[in-house]
């Protein structure tokens, strides 16, 4: 039996402790993304918010309405990735403090749940990337209008 000065049983618990440590840092990794997802979702609402009292008024507030609900949608698919990623990531965690990686089964359920969360949070950062395609194409199309409202109108 193993009594806790055991040297063995130190060095297991200290190999376990760091095995753990890179899924936490993944799963900080994810929390942050989320924040940075969240704050670009409240932007796109606010410019919502402003558009749709307006919308009547110009006509390429319908269009730019649009491109928001495209930029809203994929940042929805970007929160939702990341979080089933960090579900993962804790799926992980948890099968490291519940088995040992010595159990070739555990040691299965382990990888493919890390693995899990590495193609989550990268799916995540993909549709994060979309949005912000989207996010400068309009930001593009709007420049490119006013230049045109511009030339048209030259000196008001």
């Amino acid at each position: 039996m193993l009594t806790p000065t055991d040297p063995s049983q130190v060095d297991s618990t200290a190999h376990i402790i760091q095995v753990a440590l890179t899924p936490v840092f993944l799963l900080s990794g994810i929390a942050t993304l989320l924040n940075v997802f969240s704050t670009r979702h409240a932007r796109v609402a606010d410019q919502v918010e402003k558009l749709s009292d307006r919308a009547s008024e110009r006509p390429g507030d319908q269009a730019r309405l649009r491109d928001l609900r495209r930029r809203s949608l994929a940042l929805d698919v970007a929160v939702v990735i990341a979080a089933l990623g960090g579900v993962a990531i804790c799926g992980a965690v948890l099968t490291l403090f519940v088995g040992t990686l010595r159990d070739a089964a555990v040691a299965s359920v382990l990888f493919s749940l890390f693995g899990a969360a590495t193609v989550c949070t990268l799916a995540s950062l993909t549709a994060f990337a979309i949005e912000m395609m989207l996010a400068s194409r309009t930001v593009r199309t709007e420049v490119a209008q006013q230049q045109q409202e511009e030339a048209e109108n030259p000196a008001r």
